[in-house]
């Protein structure tokens, strides 16, 4: 079929929007009407050439639309099903087989290599190969083929337009906070970082009942937002030293620490800033080879963990729809951080988002 997609074809170079040519669904594929899709940090980072994805390819990966025809083999959703595509894995590997697809062994391939499993790719431009099947959706397009392993059935009683970025950056902000380091009501949490990763766990500290929720960012109109949303303590680290802040704040340190920002002295200053048997989580990545510089004595004496997150450890099948459930009582208003763009529009959402003048872009097709 025909349909329109926003095609990378040159590194740092802006998205093309470009008539293309999309496969039927094989056996195992579902072919989605794409409503919206949100604009990802991901996204941008393989346009700017520093992930080996080949081009010319459609990215995206945060999408979100109506059922439109499923393959012989699918049973999970039929045609007219709301849904939300994340990323993919391949359901047979040992973190699969345990319900944890965020670590799935085959999660690089099967995201980044924008190839199907047998290397074909579903798109083309007048017999030209363009890289398809990225993160299993390639959703910057009106139309994706997708899998069982990466589609989630939502309610219809949400806008379909807002549910995207529940795909990957939400649900990875918030899954930090709720899976991976399980924060309990009443306990204390930092959060380094206040883009729309780590507000969705700002919001997510403050559903799960943290009681001293502390953003640190450079960025004035981040925190106050942050504040907006749950945080009881913001700081910015040009006016002082933030491990001294939070040590003032709590008296000995927090129960948890997230880092965003894949800054390893960012990092550094995290752990620092746990008390002892405190956690700290990392999900933002750094340059290959990056390494974390730790106190040793403090680290280990505190009884102190340091973990890495993907995707938030999430379940998306589970975790989505508990998102949304959140959002419906008024517990997670994520939506506060989106800003609606029209396809045409999909460079200035890209240009936006990278300038912090938007949180969290979403494209409307």
């Amino acid at each position: 079929m025909k349909i329109q997609a926003a095609v990378a074809r040159t590194v740092h170079g802006p998205l093309t929007l470009e008539g293309l040519e999309l496969e039927e669904p094989r056996a195992d594929e579902i072919l989605v009407r794409v409503v919206a899709t949100g604009v990802c940090h991901t996204d941008i980072v393989v346009r700017d050439g520093m992930l080996p994805t080949p081009m010319p390819v459609v990215l995206g990966h945060e999408g979100a639309g109506v059922v439109e025809k499923v393959g012989a083999s699918v049973t999970k959703v039929a045609p007219g099903d709301h849904v939300v595509m994340t990323y993919n894995s391949c359901g047979g590997c040992p973190s699969c087989e345990e319900h944890a697809p965020s670590y799935c062994h085959e999660f690089f391939p099967r995201n980044f290599f924008a190839t199907r499993e047998d290397g074909t790719t579903a798109l083309s431009k007048e017999g030209e190969v363009i890289q398809s099947n990225f993160f299993g959706q390639s959703s910057f397009a009106t139309h994706a083929l997708c899998h069982e392993r990466n589609i989630v059935k939502v309610t219809d009683a949400v806008s379909l337009d807002l549910l995207g970025p529940l795909a990957c950056g939400v649900q990875t902000g918030a899954g930090a906070v709720i899976n991976a380091l399980q924060v309990k009501a009443g306990r204390s949490i930092a959060i380094f970082g206040t883009g729309s990763v780590g507000l969705s766990a700002v919001m997510a500290a403050h559903a799960m009942g943290a009681t001293t929720i502390i953003a640190v960012d450079m960025n004035d109109e981040r925190l106050a937002f942050a504040e907006e949303v749950g945080a009881t303590h913001s700081l910015n680290p040009s006016n002082g030293d933030v491990t001294a802040a939070i040590m003032e704040i709590t008296g000995y340190g927090v129960d948890y620490a997230l880092d965003t920002t894949g800054l390893t002295p960012v990092i550094r200053g995290a752990v620092l800033s746990l008390a002892p048997r405190g956690c700290c989580g990392v999900l933002g990545a750094s340059a290959p080879g990056s390494e974390i510089v730790l106190d040793e004595v403090h680290f280990m004496s505190g009884g102190r963990r340091l973990i890495g997150i993907v995707e938030g450890e999430s379940n998306p099948d589970s975790f989505i729809p508990q998102l949304i459930d959140l959002y419906q009582q008024g517990k997670f208003p994520f939506d506060k951080m989106v800003r609606f763009y029209p396809f045409e529009q999909i460079n200035e959402a890209i240009a936006d988002s990278e300038s912090g003048v938007t949180i969290k872009p979403v494209v409307r097709m």
